[in-house]
């Protein structure tokens, strides 16, 4: 997590393979890029905005910075009119050294049943959207190698995004079965890994592959999140994202308001920290973090919102260092 208690929050993920990674930053509130190392920073491939309020966005000129010259395209999610927005953020610059650069910026308006795209270029001052295609989505918007992005939509005073990350499965050697069969380690192992087919030289011997696969190889679960923030959570909206939301290990959701204000949360299309905890609950999320605090609320009340949290679901936490000592 990114930002501090009761100010702009945002989620950095990098998935890693140990073959690859993908870097996403999902949201870009003011400041929240404070902590991170500019590389860190330049080397995000996918930005990921919930909605375009001031308190996801602010940050982007920085972003941007760190970012407009890279070598790789840098690519941007976020709810129809997101283009349109960023575009005229890429104008408030003088480009005057444009013929020289080389950055490409794709930035995605996503909408309930497809992602429209649109790709601007440094070398033309980013002054032209050029139209980059339009597909059809089915809830999964972006896939790479690392991970995979599904976006949920909400509702949050007009379209809000939510975001599923989920690593794809991998397979993995049960070493005690690899020592049962009394067999070592070797170039073999590397071939099956990769999808061999036939027989195999195992160190002299010749075994099949299709047999060692199924006496050696576990499925491995990938690492999963959703991050939900900025968004009205009443009685049907639950009903509605409790299944999408299962099988997700770990939520990041919002919790502007305390369990007293559900009246106030409801009017401006936020939730309370007891909303959330029955989301989790419901959807069977094994652990929760709460983030995106109203300002309203003083650092010595939120042990209370946290407690409330608990009561429901109770492996909730803020993220590290949030809590008063």
């Amino acid at each position: 997590m990114l930002g501090r208690p009761a100010e702009d929050n945002a989620l950095w993920v990098t998935a890693d393979s140990g073959q690859g990674r993908t870097r996403l930053l999902l949201d870009c509130g003011a400041h929240v890029l404070d902590t991170l190392p500019f590389a860190e920073v330049q080397a995000t491939d996918h930005l990921l905005l919930s909605h375009l309020h001031m308190d996801h966005v602010g940050g982007f000129d920085d972003f941007f910075r760190a970012t407009f010259d890279r070598a790789a395209p840098t690519h941007a999610w976020g709810p129809p009119g997101t283009a349109r927005i960023l575009g005229h953020r890429f104008q408030g610059f003088w480009w005057n050294h444009a013929p020289d650069l080389r950055g490409q910026w794709v930035v995605h308006d996503v909408h309930d049943t497809h992602v429209r795209s649109y790709r601007f270029d440094a070398r033309e001052a980013f002054a032209t959207a050029h139209e980059a295609g339009t597909r059809t989505h089915g809830g999964t918007i972006l896939t790479t190698a690392e991970v995979s992005v599904q976006a949920v939509p909400l509702e949050h005073h007009g379209r809000s995004l939510g975001f599923i990350l989920r690593e794809p499965d991998r397979e993995r050697v049960n070493t005690a079965a690899l020592a049962g069969l009394g067999l070592r380690p070797g170039p073999w192992l590397a071939a099956l890994k990769g999808g061999a087919k036939g027989d195999l030289d195992v160190n002299g011997q010749v075994h099949h592959a299709d047999a060692l696969r199924a006496a050696l190889m576990e499925r491995e679960r990938g690492e999963s999140l959703a991050y939900l923030t900025d968004f009205l959570l009443d009685d049907a909206q639950q009903a509605r994202l409790a299944p999408v939301l299962r099988g997700v290990q770990t939520l990041y959701a919002e919790a502007q308001y305390a369990p007293e204000d559900q009246d106030l949360a409801t009017r401006h299309q936020h939730t309370t920290v007891t909303q959330v905890a029955t989301l989790a609950y419901v959807a069977g999320i094994p652990a929760l973090t709460l983030l995106h605090l109203s300002r309203r609320y003083r650092p010595e009340q939120w042990p209370a919102m946290l407690t409330a949290a608990q009561a429901i679901h109770p492996a909730t936490g803020f993220p590290d260092g949030w809590l008063p000592r």
